[in-house]
């Protein structure tokens, strides 16, 4: 399924700006932040696009209706306009730097951290590094759990370090992470770990046509699996 195209009734996010990030390149950030929200995600980028683009434009909407207000960002590498990321563990001090000036941008609220594929895995290296400064737990939307085509768990390795509850979602047709390799390695993270599962969705959450499921609809279901967790979790 292509990108699906942004929603006209989307609320605005505010802009900010965390100079100086890795390299001297100016961090970009987005606020979404509903009313009456409940926490916040800070919520990093995947390797292959960066804030903007129409997932994390879509999940941030999504979660924004269930009042959880969001953080997005820019790795500097997008910023500076390059296409692929550097290894993934030199990330991890910028993903930090963004959590700690989280609560002056959102006023405080309760904070997890996350991201889409590799932006969730950033946060769980640095998490399994050292504490989060104030994240309570960690959300992953489609964890690269392994390169496409080579099945494998060692990514997950470090995920035994990590003491927080944390909430997967990923695709039953997702290449990066096969279904049955996930399950069992959140299984042995025991109850700290909840998995929900979209039928039929791949690694970008898209789904086949055949589906009659839109970009929204499964944006909407993803946002609802974290609403229940986060109440479930945390009581919030």
């Amino acid at each position: 399924m292509g990108a699906p195209r942004a929603h006209h009734s989307r609320p605005a996010a505010s802009r900010h700006l965390l100079p100086c990030g890795e390299g001297g390149v100016d961090v970009g950030m987005l606020v979404l932040r509903p009313a009456a929200a409940r926490c916040a995600l800070v919520l990093a980028h995947g390797a292959g696009a960066g804030m903007e683009h129409p997932f994390m434009e879509g999940v941030g909407a999504a979660l924004f209706g269930e009042r959880i207000a969001t953080l997005r960002f820019d790795f500097p590498y997008i910023a500076a306009g390059r296409p692929l990321p550097p290894r993934v563990g030199t990330l991890v001090p910028l993903l930090r730097r963004v959590v700690g000036v989280a609560p002056d941008l959102l006023s405080g609220l309760p904070l997890l951290a996350g991201g889409k594929s590799m932006g969730g895995r950033v946060a769980s290296l640095a998490q399994a590094e050292s504490d989060l400064a104030g994240v309570r737990g960690l959300v992953f939307l489609g964890f690269p759990l392994h390169p496409a085509g080579r099945p494998g768990t060692g990514r997950a390795d470090h995920l035994s370090g990590v003491d927080l509850p944390t909430f997967w979602v990923s695709g039953t047709r997702d290449a990066l992470a096969d279904p049955g390799l996930l399950r069992s390695t959140v299984a042995s993270l025991g109850g700290r770990a909840t998995l929900h599962e979209i039928a039929d969705a791949d690694h970008g959450f898209g789904v086949p046509r055949r589906s009659g499921r839109t970009g929204e609809d499964v944006w909407g279901e993803v946002a609802r699996a974290v609403s229940a967790w986060v109440e479930a979790t945390f009581g919030f």
